[in-house]
């Protein structure tokens, strides 16, 4: 009986001292990003897309974390290509910091160049959010996201283009985004 008592100890010490390395803390860094790869076909018309988007994240307080995403997309629908550099921050608020389940609210803004032929457009972003991390070690974790409420400009080339104003609030879960973040 003294062996099981102490073998339930020592899990349960073990579990405390696990728990207490998983999760966020102040001076975190981690590496998160989206990628994405897509293809369809229907009759003769033909579309191809491919989106990489890494970003960095640095915890500012156990609380609060900032940083920042480069990204690139590129399109294809029959001869018609475009090209798409993105620039954006972030601000992320961790309601359970420290724990196994990270879960967090987000903002960001973003910064993205079209270029399809000669034409060219420049469109702003702002974006808010809900996430949760889930570690499955002290460096590993899966991510998903939900931006629930979005806007954005698009000036469709200037030149006396009109502009493209985007505003949207997502309630249900057709949005979710999965992603792996490594914590340094």
């Amino acid at each position: 009986m003294k062996k099981l008592i102490l073998a339930a100890i020592a899990v349960m010490g073990f579990s405390a001292a696990n728990a207490q390395t998983t999760g966020f803390s102040k001076g975190d860094t981690f590496i998160s990003g989206a990628f994405g790869i897509g293809s369809e076909k229907t009759g003769d018309s033909k579309s191809n897309e491919f989106v990489l988007v890494p970003s960095v994240g640095y915890l500012v307080s156990d609380n609060i974390a900032i940083g920042g995403k480069l990204g690139f997309g590129s399109s294809k629908e029959n001869d018609v290509k475009d090209n798409a550099f993105t620039v954006g921050a972030f601000g992320r608020y961790y309601f359970t910091p420290a724990s196994q389940f990270s879960v967090f609210g987000q903002a960001g803004l973003d910064f993205t160049n079209h270029k399809s032929g000669d034409f060219k457009s420049n469109e702003i972003g702002v974006n808010v959010g809900l996430g949760l991390s889930y570690f499955l070690s002290n460096h590993f974790a899966i991510e998903a996201t939900w931006a629930g409420l979005g806007y954005s400009a698009n000036n469709n080339g200037g030149h006396g283009a009109e502009k493209t104003n985007s505003f949207g609030l997502a309630t249900d879960l057709t949005d979710v985004r999965f992603g792996v973040v490594y914590k340094f």
